[in-house]
C-alpha cells in the first residue's frame, strides 16, 4: 500500500510542472513611438503587482526584447495582475499598470513610447482658455498619457490614464447677449454631461434651457450631443446632433415665426506625421421659420508646423464664427462649441420672407513665436449674403423687415449682400506669468450707413461697402491670492459702421467692439466636490457706436455692431 502511494505521489510531481505549463499565460505585443514606427531591441519587463496588499504569484521579474518589427512575447507566466515597463533609448520608460494574466490564455498588450520632448509638451500644454496655446505643436488628438515616477526612481510615462468617467458642469445665468433674435433667453440654465466611451472615445450631451416661455408654453433651447473618437492615435472624428429653439416675439401677429432647427455636424481631425495637422467637416441643418429652410455648411483647415515655433495655416468657413467674448458656462458647456460648425443659424426678414445669412470665409496667415511674444499675419477674403446686422429698441413685428428678441430689446435687420479682402495683423507678449497683452490690427471692408437719422425702411437703400481700420488691445491674466482670472478688451472703429472689421476673426487678437469685461471668480465651498465661480461678462460698457435710425411711428433706435449687455451667473463643474 505504502509503495502504491509513493509510486502516485512520484506520478503526481512529475505531471505537475507539464500540467502548470498547459495553465500558464502568454502575454506579447508591439512597442512603437508615437508615429508608429517599430522600436527594435526596447526592454520589456514583467513585474508582478501588489493586489490588496499581497504579490501575485510570481516572485520575480521576467524580461523580454522586442525584434526587428518590435515584437516581443513572454510565455509560461503564472496568472495574476502585472505592470508592464519598456524601456527605449532616447524615450522615456512608458508603464502598463494592471495588466491581468488568465490561466491558459494570450494577451496582446501595444505599447506606445514618449520621447523626452513629447512629454514636455504633454506637461505643459495649456488649457483651452489660456491664449498662450497660439497652435505651436499638434493638438492632442489622443488621451494623453500622464507622466509618474516609478519606486525605482525613474519617471515613467503611464498610458491610458483615466481622467474620469463621468465629468459635468452646471451655469445658472441672468442677462442676455442682446445679439439679435436668436439668442438664448435672459435666465436659462446651461449644462454639460460627458462619459468616456469604451477607451476609444466620448460622448458629451450638453444644452441651454431658457426659463421664460412664449405662448405655447415652450422655452426657448438648445440641447446637442456629441460623440467624439480617438483612433490610431492619428485620427479623431466627431459627430454632432444639435436641436434648438427660439421663441418669436409676438405669436398672435408671426404665430410661425418661432424658429425651431436640427442640424447634424461631423468632422474629422487627422495629424500626418509630425508637421500637418487637417480638419475638415460640414454641417447640415433643417431650419423651420415661417416656411423651412435647409443650409449646408462646410469648413475646413490645414495647418503646416515648418517649426517647432512656425505654423503656415489655411482656413475655410461658411458661417460666422461666436462672439469673441468668453463662455460663461465655462468649457463644453455652451452648445455652440468652438468647432466651426456648431452655431446657431443668423436669420433675417423682408417682407415677411425669411433669410439664412451666408457666409464664405477664406484665409492665409502665418504665425511665429519668438521667447514670449507671438506675432501673426493673415490675409483674408469674406463673401456675405443677407448678412444679419443687430438693432436696438421696440419695433412693431408687422413691418415685415424686423425680427425681434423678446429677451434682449435688441432685433435683426437683413444688410446688403457684401464682400471684402483683408489683413490682419496680431502681436502677443506674456508681460508676466499671470498677465498677457495682445494687439490687433485689421484692414478690411464693412457695411456702412452713409446717412443716419432715416427711416428704418430706407436704411438698406443707404448702406455700403467701406474700407476701414480697426485697432484692438486685449489684457488677461488672474489675480495670484484670489485666483480671479480677467479680460479686458478695447477695440475701434470710426465712422458709422454696423459690422465689425475682419468679422471672421478666430486668432487671440479676437475682441469684441469697444469697452468689455469679463470676470470669473473661484468661490471656495468645503461642502461641494466640484468647483464653483462666479462669472460676470460687460459687453460694450459705454454704448459706443450706435447708429440711429428712424422707427415707423418716428422714435429713434440703433443700429450697432455690439449691444451693450450685462450677463452672470454661478457655474458649478465636478
Amino acid at each position: 500500500m505504502i509503495k502504491k502511494l509513493g509510486f502516485l505521489v512520484t506520478v503526481l510531481l512529475l505531471a505537475f510542472p507539464a500540467w502548470s505549463a498547459s495553465q500558464s499565460g502568454t502575454i506579447s505585443g508591439f512597442v512603437r513611438d508615437s508615429s508608429g514606427v517599430p522600436q527594435m531591441g526596447a526592454v520589456v519587463e514583467l513585474l508582478p503587482q501588489l493586489s490588496a496588499g499581497i504579490l501575485q504569484p510570481a516572485s520575480q521579474t521576467v524580461k523580454a526584447f522586442t525584434n526587428d518589427r518590435g515584437f516581443y512575447s513572454i510565455a509560461k507566466l503564472l496568472p495574476g495582475l502585472y505592470s508592464v515597463k519598456v524601456s527605449a533609448p532616447s524615450f522615456l520608460p512608458t508603464l502598463r499598470e494592471r495588466v491581468g494574466i488568465r490561466a491558459g490564455a494570450s494577451l496582446m498588450v501595444n505599447i506606445t513610447m514618449t520621447n523626452l520632448f513629447e512629454a514636455i509638451q504633454l506637461v505643459t500644454l495649456p488649457t483651452q482658455s489660456d491664449q498662450d496655446d497660439w497652435k505651436w505643436t499638434l493638438r492632442s488628438i489622443s488621451n494623453r498619457p500622464v507622466l509618474r515616477v516609478l519606486p525605482d526612481g525613474t519617471t515613467a510615462v503611464v498610458e491610458h490614464a483615466n481622467p474620469g468617467d463621468l465629468k459635468g458642469s452646471l451655469a445658472l445665468l441672468g442677462g442676455s447677449l442682446g445679439e439679435g433674435f436668436g439668442n438664448s433667453a435672459d435666465m436659462s440654465a446651461a449644462f454639460s454631461v460627458e462619459r468616456s466611451l469604451l477607451s476609444s472615445g466620448t460622448v458629451r450631451l450638453n444644452g441651454d434651457l431658457g426659463y421664460g416661455s412664449d405662448g405655447a408654453g415652450i422655452p426657448a433651447a438648445v440641447l446637442r450631443t456629441t460623440y467624439t473618437g480617438h483612433f490610431n492615435n492619428f485620427s479623431e472624428p466627431s459627430f454632432s446632433l444639435t436641436a434648438l429653439r427660439f421663441n418669436s416675439s409676438d405669436l398672435n401677429t408671426m404665430p410661425a415665426a418661432t424658429l425651431q432647427a436640427i442640424s447634424l455636424t461631423s468632422s474629422d481631425r487627422v495629424v500626418v506625421g509630425d508637421r500637418l495637422e487637417l480638419s475638415v467637416g460640414s454641417e447640415l441643418q433643417t431650419i423651420q421659420f415661417l416656411g423651412r429652410v435647409r443650409s449646408f455648411r462646410p469648413f475646413g483647415s490645414a495647418d503646416l508646423h515648418l517649426s517647432p515655433n512656425t505654423v503656415f495655416e489655411y482656413q475655410y468657413q461658411s458661417s460666422v464664427p461666436r462672439s469673441a467674448a468668453e463662455d460663461l458656462s465655462g468649457d463644453h458647456l455652451d452648445p455652440a462649441s468652438s468647432d466651426p460648425g456648431a452655431t446657431g443659424p443668423r436669420m433675417s426678414m423682408t417682407n415677411f420672407s425669411p433669410a439664412v445669412e451666408r457666409a464664405r470665409h477664406q484665409e492665409i496667415s502665418l504665425s511665429q513665436r519668438v521667447g514670449r511674444t507671438n506675432m501673426q499675419i493673415a490675409v483674408f477674403s469674406d463673401a456675405i449674403a443677407d448678412p444679419v446686422l443687430t438693432g436696438i429698441g421696440d419695433l412693431s413685428t408687422d413691418s415685415g423687415d424686423i425680427l425681434p428678441d423678446i429677451y434682449s430689446g435688441t432685433f435683426n435687420y437683413q444688410g446688403n449682400d457684401f464682400s471684402t479682402r483683408g489683413v490682419r495683423l496680431v502681436l502677443q507678449r506674456k508681460l508676466l506669468s499671470d498677465l498677457t497683452a495682445t494687439l490687433d490690427y485689421a484692414y478690411g471692408g464693412v457695411l456702412d450707413l452713409s446717412r443716419p437719422d432715416i427711416q428704418i425702411e430706407d436704411a438698406r437703400d443707404f448702406i455700403r461697402t467701406e474700407t476701414r481700420q480697426a485697432v484692438a488691445a486685449k489684457f488677461s491674466g488672474t489675480v495670484p491670492k484670489s485666483k480671479t482670472h480677467w479680460t479686458a478688451s478695447y477695440r475701434y472703429t470710426g465712422g458709422h459702421i454696423l459690422t465689425p472689421v475682419d468679422l471672421f476673426n478666430t486668432s487671440p487678437g479676437q475682441a469684441d467692439p469697444y469697452l468689455n469685461f469679463f470676470f470669473r471668480q473661484p468661490i471656495p465651498s468645503s461642502f461641494l466636490a466640484g468647483h464653483l465661480e462666479l462669472l460676470i461678462d460687460l459687453r460694450n460698457l459705454l454704448a459706443q457706436g450706435y447708429v440711429p435710425v428712424l422707427a415707423q411711428d418716428g422714435h429713434t433706435v440703433y443700429l450697432v455692431q455690439s449691444a451693450r449687455a450685462v450677463r452672470g451667473g454661478l457655474a458649478f463643474s465636478f
